[in-house]
């Protein structure tokens, strides 16, 4: 058997294609355009680049970006301060700080000091007690941008059993929590889960999460399973960097039915669902339908 490659880089241009249709008719019916903020402090390589394809996604889906970069002995004052200034702002529909911040600032002192409603990352802790009971939130975007593409993937998701490896905030809690409102049956694993190869292989879809190269082997995915990858990880073959998932790609590959490649799968789908996201927070805050498709 040789499973199907999921394209989450096909799959995201879709998205993003479909969030900048609905910008467009957002504009030209109402005069609005979403507008996502992003907070970077200080000067991480990995999240400067990040950033900055973040504002390019959002100015090609036809949004407004904004750009708040700060150094990195910036005061945690100095960031509450500028993120009430977004919270207040109506042209700010989503605000993200981007993570990791420098050690002597708060991450949940900031993230839960953004307006729930412009909460496009979905970290504030009210938005994870909406998802957790099953009410209207703000959903992480690479557990969101996973879902859509097992419901591409398979249509109805109800009954499955799904194996999440990996219990994060980000990641691996919010997507047991999607899961389980698709109706399918849910068991977490971690990395101290006693035999978690035989946990694995009673999984119809294997969501690994769990930020470790490779861990995850072919013997340990079930005949047919679909496999979604999100780890990223380097790692050192042959004096030259490469980037890995959480799944040894080939051994699960010969198994699975479909798996989620590294790089190009889940990976392009986050940021994708970040525009999906700010798209979704403008309509609710001016009380229009939600675009289709584009949410849990």
């Amino acid at each position: 058997m040789t499973a199907r490659v999921i394209d989450g880089k096909a799959f995201a241009a879709r998205v993003r294609a479909q969030v900048a249709a609905h910008v467009a008719r957002l504009r030209d019916e109402h005069g609005l355009v979403p507008g996502l903020a992003v907070v970077l402090v200080g000067e991480d390589p990995a999240s400067q680049v990040y950033v900055r394809n973040k504002g390019t996604q959002t100015t090609e889906a036809g949004m407004q970006s904004f750009e708040h970069r700060l150094p990195a002995q910036t005061s945690e004052a100095d960031l509450l301060a500028l993120i009430a200034a977004l919270n207040a702002d109506p042209a700010v529909h989503g605000i993200l700080v981007q993570l990791p911040l420098p050690k002597h600032l708060d991450s949940d002192l900031a993230i839960n000091a953004i307006d729930p409603a412009k909460d496009v990352d979905g970290f504030h802790i009210s938005n994870v007690g909406l998802l957790g009971t099953g009410q209207k939130a703000m959903v992480p975007c690479t557990p969101l941008g996973c879902l859509m593409l097992l419901r591409d993937h398979h249509g109805s998701l109800a009954g499955l059993n799904a194996v999440v490896v990996g219990r994060s905030n980000i990641v691996g809690k919010p997507m047991a929590q999607l899961l389980l409102g698709d109706s399918c049956t849910v068991t977490i694993a971690h990395s101290r889960t006693k035999d978690l190869g035989a946990v694995c292989r009673g999984a119809d879809i294997l969501v690994a999460a769990v930020g470790r190269a490779e861990m995850i082997t072919g013997d340990m995915v079930r005949p047919g399973a679909t496999v979604i990858d999100v780890g990223i990880n380097r790692v050192e073959r042959n004096g030259k960097l490469r980037l890995v998932g959480d799944v040894d790609y080939a051994s699960a590959a010969a198994v699975a039915g479909a798996i989620t490649p590294v790089p190009g799968g889940v990976g392009p789908m986050t940021i994708a669902c970040l525009l999906a996201n700010t798209l979704t927070a403008c309509c609710r805050a001016k009380g229009l339908p939600e675009p289709d498709g584009l949410t849990a």
